[in-house]
């Protein structure tokens, strides 16, 4: 199965779902926000709208790392995105 990883090579919680990806040999598609400019725009504009992100926003915070499945599902959970490759 591959899983889009949205997040940031800055942030400590994506370099653990990447890491933790790696160790279960998931197929992995990163996008880096903080080296892509298209895909930080991109990202922004799905997560205005997006229920999902309803808590993140409120808290002021960004929501990642975020996985897409390849079904296109999006969760902003690791343990879930485990569990379904396994």
């Amino acid at each position: 199965m591959k899983v889009t990883v949205i997040g940031s090579h800055l942030c400590p919680d994506t370099l653990y779902a990447l890491n933790q990806l790696v160790a279960n040999k998931v197929e992995i598609e990163f996008k880096n926000l903080s080296a892509s400019l298209p895909d930080l725009k991109v990202y922004l504009a799905q997560r205005e709208g997006n229920p999902l992100y309803e808590s993140v926003r409120e808290k002021g915070g960004i929501g990642i790392p975020c996985f897409v499945m390849e079904d296109g599902k999006t969760t902003l959970d690791l343990d879930e995105v485990l569990k379904a490759v396994k």
